[in-house]
């Protein structure tokens, strides 16, 4: 009886320690597929790689992963808390993309999660969360409200709302990949962790009606874009959308599952690692030989990952995985919950409006301006409140010492920007991508300025499609693209 026992538990072992590897090459094969097309609008007509790599590429959706995994390791009790994870941040991601780069500098500014992924962050609804999601289904095979319950701890960290949500979702969905393998009944499980209102629930809900309607993966893409569309590639929800659909879509072939993913366009990287991922966990076997042999099983980390004894290959992540969810034995997170507010934080401006836009050859004058005090970064004016046909606004930022700086102003308006009484950039109107390292044309400048005080005005047209106007404003170094915490004169 005892011999009898030994040998369900060994293969139990065994068959959970094939589903992470299985994830984990799959999600390496997914993202390399999909890196070099990330940010394509598509649709793309991809078979196999291109081109033909020789290892797997760097990603930050496995990177931060193998962050956490390391970081839990270290601990002698091992739980899941979010300011653990914070910290991490700090420690060992130097990544100053959109949402990530938002989360370090509120960390930097002395807030705490859940604040700090969402205050002053115009890529809450981003796919920077729901990427890493694979981590918590592993940690917690088979138990979805578990793994919920982990992706939650991270996601707020550097997100909110949908970019929770989505994380939350996929958690749960891959957790119970491990003990079921039907689409309907493990979309209808993850299902239960979304709130109603979730625009990922709607997403998801409504791929899968479209793929039952038509079966036509092309076709299914176009009514996400015409409903869950968004300006900004990395959202959440259209890009959780195309995930699904290339699972729904692929009838449980791997290489179709990842190419229609990666083909939608957008966000392609992580929705190939996201959808490759998922089927290894349901069958490990589903992954040809011909996607695994050109990147081989090296864990190959992105330069941003820093100060970090990482596994050297996807198999030591692996035994590192099964290793942590034994010392975790199910223990649910419990992080201390702080009361703070940002009103430390506001940033002081001023306001005036003018019945034309000013000329480049001349700073504007803010003539009666009124003070503006705005809750951070982001900053919006509805369009019934302009005096004018133009907002002008003033802002004032500090450098402590001299330094090569990116100055941003975003807005989808006319908009035309002066830096210490010198045009700067400009332009007739546009999409809003408010990261340094990715920001519009015409939308920032890079200068040398000096230990001092500095003066950004920038004149908004009002907008004529949309109800209100909205911008982003940001000083950032211009060699890391990292926020410089605290640079408005408050």
């Amino acid at each position: 009886m005892q011999q009898t026992i030994e040998v369900e538990h060994n293969a139990q072992r065994e068959d959970y320690r094939a589903r992470v590897m299985g994830c984990w090459l799959g999600k390496a094969v997914g993202g390399t597929l999909g890196m070099p097309f990330e940010g394509h609008d598509g649709p793309l007509n991809l078979e196999f790689y291109t081109p033909v790599p020789t290892e797997m590429l760097p990603n930050d959706d496995l990177d931060l992963q193998v962050v956490w995994a390391c970081v839990l390791d270290r601990l002698s009790t091992v739980k899941v808390d979010r300011h653990i994870l914070s910290q991490a941040w700090l420690d060992h991601v130097d990544f100053p993309w959109d949402e990530y780069g938002v989360a370090i500098r509120n960390l930097k500014n002395g807030l705490k999660a859940p604040l700090t992924g969402s205050f002053d962050n115009w890529f809450v609804n981003g796919m920077g969360a729901p990427i890493r999601s694979e981590i918590w289904a592993c940690l917690a095979p088979g138990n979805p409200e578990l793994a919920a319950a982990y992706a939650f701890e991270d996601a707020c960290v550097d997100h909110g709302d949908d970019g929770i949500w989505g994380e939350v979702f996929l958690a749960a969905l891959e957790s119970a990949a491990f003990t079921e393998s039907n689409p309907g009944q493990l979309i209808a499980t993850a299902l239960r962790f979304l709130p109603a209102e979730s625009r990922t629930r709607r997403a998801v809900e409504d791929v899968q009606i479209w793929w039952q309607d038509c079966r036509d993966w092309q076709a299914v893409r176009s009514r996400v874009l015409e409903k869950h569309g968004h300006e900004n590639f990395t959202d959440a929800p259209m890009n959780i959308a195309f995930t699904i659909l290339g699972w729904l879509a692929s009838e449980g072939d791997f290489s179709r599952a990842i190419c229609i993913a990666v083909n939608c366009g957008k966000d392609t990287d992580c929705t190939g690692a996201t959808v490759g991922a998922l089927m290894g966990i349901i069958d490990p076997d589903c992954i040809p030989d011909r996607w695994l042999d050109p990147i081989g099983r090296s864990l190959v980390l992105s330069p941003g990952i820093r100060d970090l004894n990482a596994p050297a290959t996807l198999d030591e992540f692996t035994e590192l995985v099964l290793d942590l969810s034994q010392r975790l034995d199910g223990r649910l997170p419990n992080a201390a919950v702080y009361e703070q507010s940002p009103d430390g934080l506001r940033i002081s401006a001023e306001i005036a409006f003018a019945p034309d836009m000013p000329s480049t050859d001349e700073t504007p004058s803010l003539i009666d301006a009124k003070k503006l005090s705005l809750p951070g970064t982001v900053g919006a004016l509805e369009c019934d409140k302009f005096r004018d046909e133009v907002l002008l606004i003033r802002y004032h930022f500090h450098l402590p010492a001299p330094q090569r700086v990116r100055v941003l102003f975003n807005t989808v308006s006319e908009s035309r920007i002066w830096l210490d009484g010198e045009y700067a950039f400009g332009r007739a109107g546009g999409v809003m991508a408010p990261s340094f390292h990715r920001v519009p044309s015409k939308q920032s400048c890079d200068a040398d300025l000096s230990a001092d005080e500095h003066t950004l005005i920038a004149a908004v047209r009002r907008p004529t499609d949309r109800p209100a106007a909205e911008w982003v404003a940001g000083i950032g170094d211009a060699a890391t693209m990292q926020w410089l915490p605290r640079a408005f004169v408050k």
